[in-house]
């Protein structure tokens, strides 16, 4: 049944003339296909095409260069998970929250759980990773 579905698909393409776009069959279960997944990998439930654009949050569109997501990532998040309250980094410096207010606490939280998260600060070729950026965001 899948391997029927993938010919099809090939087939579009074939027919759509998608060669050379980024976005053939070579694009299957490969990261760098500009965003797109081919089939009906992202739920989307619409039937007609078979090239549906990825959430933002997964992409580097919705990250944040200094660590977690931006705006538009938290935005993408949450109309994928109904029912979510993601919400953007607590950015103020610790000194400037109020002790105990919301802020203060989910800070503390999220440097807490993230801190104790296994995995290396610094790629191997120096750069930080995206967990050090977060955390260095959060003021952790």
């Amino acid at each position: 049944m899948v391997m029927a579905q993938n010919q099809k698909v090939v087939n579009i393409i074939k027919q759509n003339n998608m060669y050379g776009k980024g976005i053939g069959p070579q694009g299957l279960g490969i990261s760098k296909n500009n965003g797109y997944t081919i089939g009906e990998g992202s739920g989307c439930g619409c039937d007609h095409s078979p090239l549906h654009k990825t959430a933002a949050w997964t992409r580097k569109e919705g990250k944040d260069p200094k660590g977690g997501l931006n705006a538009k990532g938290v935005a993408s998040y949450r109309r994928e998970n109904p029912g979510s309250k993601l919400q953007t980094a607590v950015t103020k410096k610790p000194s400037e929250l109020k002790a105990g207010s919301k802020d203060a606490k989910r800070r503390k939280s999220f440097c807490a759980r993230m801190s104790g998260m296994p995995g290396p600060m610094k790629k191997p070729n120096g750069e930080p990773t995206r967990k050090k950026l977060a955390l260095d965001k959060w003021n952790c």
